[in-house]
């Protein structure tokens, strides 16, 4: 059981986050793919792109008796503003995380280490019925402003508040307001994704 902090509780429910559309142009109609970069070669070139690796986790409060937390692993994950404290992360269009902060404005990141490899897999693993058994192998706390697992471990923790959230073609971004954020002395450097791989730096 846990009780939120001042920030995150509200005596109304909190208000959809404004939704914009990047995914049309001037006359309507999507915008067209560009006719001389196929998906293939957009995935051999954007992979050469190495980038941190976090999971980003929210708890359903609808989701049976207790509610039921959901996890994903992402690597598109920026930190956008520093007043006020903004990052962004970007989850596919219609996939459950997408569904949950839809509608549950409050959610949570972590930073995984390089020993933290599995934990990466484990969320990032297609297919699975539920992040239950998932969670219940995985040491975690929960954030206090966010009800989200915490993972232990990981090198920051962030819990945030979602201020909007922009259609841009097959996947939504998340820009979220950073609520809380923790850097524990953990040893280790991040994990990092690159050409289709976790990998260690150095």
């Amino acid at each position: 059981m846990f009780t939120k902090s001042p920030a995150a509780v509200s005596a109304d429910p909190p208000a959809p986050a404004p939704t914009v559309s990047l995914a049309a142009v001037p006359g309507g109609g999507p915008v067209p793919h560009s006719g001389g970069v196929s998906d293939d070669e957009f995935r051999a070139a954007l992979s050469r792109l190495a980038a941190g690796v976090v999971v980003i986790t929210a708890h359903d409060p609808d989701g049976g008796p207790r509610g039921e937390d959901a996890g994903m692993t992402a690597t598109a994950f920026v930190s956008v503003s520093l007043e006020p404290p903004l990052v962004m992360v970007s989850v596919r269009n219609d996939s459950r995380m997408d569904d949950l902060l839809a509608q549950q404005p409050l959610w949570a990141v972590s930073v995984l280490s390089e020993g933290q490899r599995h934990i990466a897999g484990c969320f990032a693993m297609k297919g699975r019925i539920s992040d239950r058994l998932l969670f219940a192998d995985i040491a975690h706390v929960r954030g206090e402003a966010s009800g989200a697992p915490l993972i232990d471990g990981a090198l920051a923790t962030l819990e945030c508040r979602t201020e909007q959230r922009v259609v841009a073609g097959d996947h939504t971004l998340v820009i979220g307001r950073v609520l809380t954020a923790t850097a524990p002395a953990e040893d280790g450097g991040p994990l990092a994704y690159f050409r289709g791989k976790y990998r260690r730096l150095g």
